[in-house]
């Protein structure tokens, strides 16, 4: 499972909420008070615990966490542009591709590892994509993949025919949600299609792509970003809980989440990102499962790249080998973070 929430700083992620940003100016916040409370802790450990509180009380204890920067370990992306369709292209194919400079770019040109596992045999039909932005049938190149990726503002199960069912329900909600953001839809109804995409597929390998994170970032609302983040962890927290519970997933899965690109800092590059945007580049990385040994922060690997996890998913799957093989420009993977496996 490939689990990125959009545009999430690696501040945050190790330091919890920022005090400067918790203020109506730079951060945009209406109710300084009520975010402080829920937010403010006087030491980094307890507000990043506060703001992700399943990644630091069970993915730090039992996975390991990559780019804390204030213990020297950096992750960083390799495409200049720092921007969403360059970095998720580098996420699922393991290179920077100087062509697609554009959010806009066409189909990728470019195999994804998502791709390339679902043309073998063993994975044919088991591999999905549920993501909240429209530009994901592009990334994924969906036509020629042959994969499935729900994406954006359309209805998830357009197949769908008993009106009473909880299928028919969530393309309801696709179907009548205020669309606030044209090009991205909310998170909370594309987390239930993914619950029960997993439910009714069992997929072997699955992207989840939450966007809210970026969009009230951009929006310079620092609430509503953090409450976002908060309520990522709460999902992903959601996921563990329910595949742990299912037979075919119990103690065989992965869970690796990052972020597609950075952000940057000071009153004003906090909202933004981009080639001109100091900071933009850095990024954080955490993974979870059978084959990880428990690290958390403290990992021994001290530089990681967004272009090593393509090839991690395939070392998740004893296949690493195989598919730098098959495109050898991309990066191996984070063998520290597969390092149990057999």
């Amino acid at each position: 499972m490939l689990i990125v929430s959009d545009g999430v700083r690696w501040q945050e992620v190790f330091r919890g909420a920022e005090q400067r940003l918790l203020s109506r100016s730079p951060g945009g916040v209406a109710d300084t008070t009520g975010l402080r409370r829920d937010f403010w802790r006087t030491y980094s450990a307890e507000r990043r615990a506060t703001l992700m509180p399943f990644l630091w009380n069970t993915v730090a204890r039992d996975g390991q966490l990559y780019g804390n920067q204030d213990l020297g370990r950096v992750a960083e992306i390799q495409n200049r542009f720092k921007f969403s369709y360059p970095g998720y292209s580098e996420l699922f194919t393991g290179f920077a591709d100087e062509r697609i400079d554009s959010n806009e770019y066409p189909p990728n040109p470019n195999v994804t590892v998502f791709e390339w596992l679902a043309r073998r045999p063993e994975f044919r039909g088991k591999v999905g994509a549920v993501a909240t932005w429209d530009a994901f049938g592009r990334i994924f190149n969906r036509e020629r993949a042959g994969i499935d990726v729900l994406f954006g503002w359309n209805a998830p199960f357009p197949e769908e025919t008993d009106a009473t069912s909880r299928r028919a329900m969530l393309n309801e909600l696709y179907r009548t949600g205020i669309r606030y953001w044209p090009s991205v839809s909310f998170d909370a109804p594309m987390h239930q299609v993914a619950k029960e995409y997993i439910r009714s597929k069992q997929p072997r390998v699955m992207f989840i792509g939450y966007g809210e994170t970026d969009e009230w970032a951009h929006g310079r609302r620092y609430d509503l970003a953090l409450r976002a983040t908060q309520q990522v962890d709460a999902y992903i927290a959601d996921l563990w809980t329910m595949m742990q519970a299912m037979p075919e997933y119990r103690d065989r899965t992965t869970f690796i989440i990052t972020t597609d690109h950075g952000r940057g800092s000071g009153g004003d590059d906090w909202t933004s990102h981009g080639e001109r945007i100091d900071g933009a580049e850095d990024i954080w990385m955490a993974v979870l499962g059978p084959d990880t040994p428990p690290r958390g922060d403290l990992v021994q690997t001290t530089r990681v790249t967004q272009s090593q996890v393509a090839a991690t998913i395939a070392a998740a799957l004893g296949l690493e080998r195989e598919f730098l093989a098959a495109s050898p420009r991309s990066a191996p993977a984070v063998r520290e973070a597969v390092a149990g496996r057999r």
